[in-house]
């Protein structure tokens, strides 16, 4: 029998795409909040949730990042599937706190081990 030849045309691993900032790895806080796998958040994501806009100079990253996550762990306690869609209140102008939804993907890392990708909807 004749093996087929696979032609891969394009590869762009997750490490790549983390140094790249494409994705933003939550890093040790992950750990601290609970998750048994790396998690790491698109750049869009990290934006709109993570990032402290002008309008906002008393928040801090750190703070924003660990109420995402633990609206995450929360969210997806008792959840059997590799997705799932939660919800959590972001402040990012005057107008006040606004419900910001996002998803989160349980998937193959680099070396296929489980690694968790936060994103908006509609983002893969």
């Amino acid at each position: 029998m004749k093996e087929e030849q696979t032609n891969i045309v394009f590869a762009y691993s997750r490490a790549q795409a983390i140094e790249d900032g494409v994705l933003i790895d939550a890093g040790e806080m992950a750990k601290e909040a609970g998750f048994r796998y790396s998690v790491a958040l698109t750049a869009a994501a990290w934006e709109l949730c993570v990032a402290v806009p002008e309008a906002c100079p008393w928040q801090d990253e750190r703070g924003r990042l660990w109420d995402v996550l633990n609206v995450l762990r929360v969210s997806s306690r008792n959840r059997s599937s590799s997705g799932i869609e939660f919800s959590g209140l972001v402040q990012n102008d005057e107008r006040g706190p606004q419900l910001v939804t996002l998803q989160a993907v349980c998937g193959p890392g680099d070396d296929l081990e489980p690694v968790i990708t936060v994103m908006l909807p509609g983002e893969d």
